[in-house]
């Protein structure tokens, strides 16, 4: 056998973007005896911690070019896997990559001839030692406003939020999505040239704007966290990693606006969500709806986090869109058995949504708590008019399915279960309706 080429197995570890894949260069470096354990696991752990901040500084003191930002730090992690197992883990990890990332910068752009007279501008010819972070500005909210621009497409919105902030890899983010990686690959381009292109600004947004553009931020979080907590197409039920990330993300957005009520409030509202999640899968992996799951088996140090934040937000300003859905998670989350459930603060609550937001899904959910609070009839006459504006979207059938069932009106119901089954794009969704439809149809005889 020949001996290894340690540049094509470094080649290896990188996706067909050039990105750093953690877990392969890690392997690599560790098979050539360039990475221990430790040093794995340290290099690990700073990339979950770390990347977001590191990004967003590095992004701003290379003259906002987030590609330079991103390969020079993507190289900076590569280069911790051999000499933290050589030299040690150094003590502040992030001061260390700081460092090595804007050394590999600096190395870029005097590789750069067409860049080269612009390096005194951009970084001193040799960066000095970061010792220290405590002192550094936080620069995050300025990329993910960035991220979050309204001049970019919603899907690349979440892309990029997704590959910058959270660091995770094009490959990760279009399995996460369903797509096929060049697909995504390419999305995460035409949004970064936009960015450039379009002279989209690397800042936080006026006072005046602000509130619009933390809207949009939040949206892309929720958004993230919706489809992990109830993926639309595949096989699973739940994606625990996009769930993780978008309540790390939103995390991020409450330490640093720590005055902004709706921020909070969607944090508050994922925490309740995502505290239900050992519970919504049975040992066989079938969905369980929310009246019949354990609930010894929510994590109750989640839902004591999520009330708290709740009491918090509700005494600083008006309860936006955000904040109510929390109140009515927090409703589900007080109750210690379902028929303790307090149905009819749900069913207020969703009707105050629906006046500030006019959403036809928030009034297929107050039906679903109209139902519990005045019957199934009461429930089924608010979904009268919405086939047109949630056409194709097969929770309608299948509550208007469970609806129907419960007055007794069998052919309607199976006609609107078989409508579900159709649409629901997830496996689970469709195996459960499937059941419900054959449950239905062995009753009926």
């Amino acid at each position: 056998m020949g001996e290894e080429d340690p540049a094509a197995a470094d080649r290896q570890a990188r996706g067909p973007q050039g990105e750093v894949n953690a877990g392969a260069a890690v392997e690599q470096a560790h098979a050539r005896g360039g990475a221990t354990q430790a040093a794995r696991r340290a290099v690990e752990d700073a990339h979950a911690e770390h990347w977001g901040r590191l990004l967003a500084l590095l992004t701003r003191l290379v003259g906002n070019n987030l590609d330079v930002a991103e390969e020079s730090l993507q190289d900076a992690y590569e280069s911790a896997l051999t000499a933290w197992a050589r030299d040690g883990i150094p003590a502040k990890p992030d001061a260390w990559l700081l460092t090595a990332a804007r050394r590999k910068a600096t190395d870029r752009f005097r590789r750069e001839a067409t860049l080269a007279r612009k390096l005194p501008l951009l970084l001193p010819e040799e960066p000095e030692v970061v010792t220290d972070m405590s002192t550094i500005p936080d620069e995050r909210l300025r990329l993910l406003f960035t991220c979050c621009h309204p001049a970019l497409p919603a899907e690349a919105r979440v892309a990029l939020t997704l590959r910058l902030l959270a660091g995770l890899t094009t490959a990760e983010i279009a399995r996460a999505f369903l797509v096929a990686e060049p697909t995504m690959a390419a999305r995460i381009t035409r949004a970064k040239k936009k960015i450039s292109g379009a002279g989209i600004p690397y800042r936080v947004p006026s006072d005046a704007e602000l509130p619009e553009r933390l809207a949009g931020v939040l949206a892309v979080l929720y958004l993230v966290f919706t489809e992990g907590h109830s993926a639309s197409s595949g096989d699973e039920p739940v994606r625990r990693d996009l769930c993780d990330e978008a309540i790390r993300l939103a995390r991020v957005v409450v330490a640093l606006m720590p005055d902004e009520p709706e921020a909070a409030g969607l944090l508050t509202l994922l925490l309740l969500q995502h505290a239900r999640r050992d519970a919504r899968t049975g040992p066989d992996g079938r969905l369980v709806l929310l009246p019949d799951q354990d609930r010894t088996r929510w994590d109750g140090g989640q839902i004591a986090e999520g009330l708290a934040l709740l009491r918090s937000a509700a005494r600083r300003g008006p309860a936006g869109p955000y904040l109510l859905q929390a109140a009515i998670a927090a409703e589900h989350a007080r109750a210690l058995r379902a028929d303790d459930t307090a149905w009819d603060r749900i069913a207020a609550l969703y009707a105050a949504l629906e006046d500030l937001t006019g959403s036809p899904v928030v009034r297929l959910n107050r039906a679903v708590a109209v139902a519990e609070v005045d019957g199934p009839a009461a429930g089924l006459d608010l979904l009268a008019d919405l086939d047109g504006p949630l056409a194709g979207f097969h929770l309608l059938p299948a509550i208007r399915a469970d609806l129907l069932r419960r007055l007794g009106r069998t052919a309607e119901a199976a006609a609107a279960y078989e409508e579900a089954i159709a649409g629901a794009g997830n496996a689970a969704d469709r195996d459960f309706l499937t059941r419900r439809l054959a449950e239905l149809t062995a009753a009926s005889g």
